[in-house]
């Protein structure tokens, strides 16, 4: 049965992995509820927990006092996340690929690739401690 509406819910949370646990869990509910297909689950959720980390290793130091902002959208066509730390921001474009050279032995960059790979669309704010990810419905096993 899918829902009519778009279901929003912003919440913040202390710069520590297991508080993913509780709004990784209601993103979970969400898109099972609006019937998304299981790639679309594993894409978007890896996705969204990858950004997490990212922002409380990288964007507030792990710093338990600072916050990781998470202001997610589910509706029946796409999923969209907005995703802030308190950090000073960082250029993603300096960010080498990991996929290249001796970058493939280096463990940076990993995750900037599997949101790009998993998400529709991924950017950020001018200063660079907000990203926005988009992912529109898929019909596949998670592909994009």
């Amino acid at each position: 049965m899918k829902v009519d509406k778009p279901i929003r819910r912003t919440v913040e949370v202390p710069s520590i992995a297991a508080e993913f646990k509780e709004p990784g869990q209601w993103l979970l509910e969400q898109l099972r509820q609006f019937e998304y297909t299981e790639g679309d689950i594993f894409a978007i959720h890896l996705a969204v927990q990858e950004a997490f980390y990212n922002a409380i290793k990288h964007g507030n130091k792990m710093d338990e006092q600072k916050k990781v902002k998470l202001d997610m959208t589910v509706g029946n066509d796409r999923v969209e996340i907005w995703m802030t730390d308190s950090g000073g921001g960082f250029n993603p474009d300096a960010v080498p690929d990991c996929r290249e050279g001796d970058n493939l032995y280096k463990p940076d960059g990993r995750g900037l690739l599997l949101m790009r790979s998993y998400m529709d669309t991924v950017e950020y704010n001018e200063k660079g401690n907000c990203v926005h990810m988009v992912r529109n419905r898929h019909n596949d096993n998670g592909g994009s």
